[in-house]
């Protein structure tokens, strides 16, 4: 990021303003999580009942999919919408997925044991919720200064990521595929600006994961939230900063209008997968064909939710840019080199937790070697190429 990039934009004569559809977007998502929120998403309460396996009435079979979105949430919780329609449509109507949102039969963490134990049959969510059942799978959704979307699905799909995916996973009796895909996370919103390593200790920062522990061996405290109650801990100083998604997501919380320091990009979630598990017996139970409709339905969702993220988060960003008190910028180099030597250590932690996490990790470092040695010069060389030309011309 340039100089002038660091600096707060300049003052616009209308300065855009996030439209009345962002605020609709906002108050509908805010409110409908609050309620499902309440009813305890993220609680540990026994899921109500639901049918286990495949009903099949008339010739269709008619699944169950619990996911850990709330009811229409934005890019991801609509992705499993749509993917339940693409199956109806790809099999006639003879497959029926029915969705519902976290909370709604399962809380949104109880998604994989409702799978595993055959009480719903697939699950919608992010594989590093389940870490406390395996490391290994954070590898299959995001870790720090990790695989961008384009390599993770390379990775996946070309690089024996599948397999071991599908090893880890068979021994919870789950089926996994990539589903979507939401690009590279912006580094999020913070009241006050980083100029140091020193200003990272003692921020209480919303942040999940593996990257939340990187911040936690610097200094700083993860506190992780889900969604509906970060915008409310952001403004009454029970958080300094909060990381979301990327701006199209951001601005529908409205965390601008508390915190003025937006950081681009982030480190944790270079290419964040989100997947469908799909309980093995019931996969095993599909014909060939259902099963085909699913898995090509999954793909296809992955290459439509990146580029509907990409195209939104390009025209907010433009938004945020015309803010006049808001400030982009990015972290400065040498706090980002010591967030990347503590990312390795923790993924390096990792490698001795197991047999199977210790060769997801080989295989996926292995991968990035790889992949980063022609991303230099290849997508970076032609982004780096692009933006000399656009410079001559300005």
């Amino acid at each position: 990021m340039t100089k002038e990039q660091d600096k707060a934009p300049g003052k616009q004569p209308e300065p855009a303003k996030p439209n009345k559809n962002d605020r609709l977007l906002r108050r509908s998502f805010l409110t409908g999580a609050a309620a499902t929120t309440a009813a305890g998403i993220f609680a540990a309460s026994a899921p109500k009942t639901v049918s286990s396996g495949p009903t099949i009435i008339n010739k269709k079979v008619e699944l169950n999919m619990v996911t850990t979105w709330p009811k229409n949430f934005p890019g991801l919780g609509t992705s499993a919408e749509r993917l339940a329609e693409r199956v109806k449509a790809a099999t006639d109507g003879s497959v029926i997925i029915k969705v519902y949102a976290a909370g709604e039969l399962v809380p949104a963490m109880g998604s994989f044991d409702a799978v595993q134990r055959g009480l719903a049959d697939i699950y919608h969510g992010a594989e590093y919720y389940w870490q406390g059942k395996s490391k290994a799978f954070n590898f299959f959704a995001a870790v720090p200064f990790g695989l961008n979307a384009d390599e993770t699905s390379a990775w996946v799909r070309w690089g024996g990521g599948q397999e071991l995916w599908d090893e880890l996973s068979a021994v919870f009796s789950i089926k996994p595929f990539m589903t979507a895909n939401s690009g590279v996370q912006m580094g999020g919103w913070f009241k006050n600006p980083i100029n140091g390593l020193e200003d990272l200790k003692g921020l209480k920062i919303r942040m999940p994961g593996l990257g939340g522990e990187v911040l936690n061996r610097l200094g700083a405290a993860s506190v992780t939230l889900p969604g509906s109650e970060i915008f409310q801990a952001l403004q009454s100083g029970a958080i300094d900063g909060t990381e979301w998604v990327g701006p199209w997501n951001d601005l529908a919380l409205g965390f601008y209008e508390v915190a003025k320091n937006y950081y681009c990009p982030g480190f944790h979630e270079p290419g964040t997968v989100l997947s469908l598990g799909i309980n093995l017996d019931v996969w095993n139970k599909l014909t060939p064909s259902q099963q085909a409709a699913i898995e090509n339905a999954a793909s296809a969702e992955v290459e439509n939710t990146l580029a509907e993220f990409n195209a939104k988060n390009a025209l907010s960003f433009q938004e945020i840019l015309a803010m006049p008190d808001i400030t982009v910028r990015a972290l400065p180099d040498d706090v980002s080199v010591a967030i990347a030597e503590t990312s390795a250590e923790v993924l390096a932690d990792l490698s001795s937790e197991d047999d199977i996490t210790r060769r997801v990790h080989e295989s996926y470092m292995s991968f990035r070697e790889r992949a980063m040695a022609y991303t230099q010069v290849s997508e970076y060389g032609y982004a780096r190429a692009r933006m000399l030309e656009q410079l001559k011309q300005s």
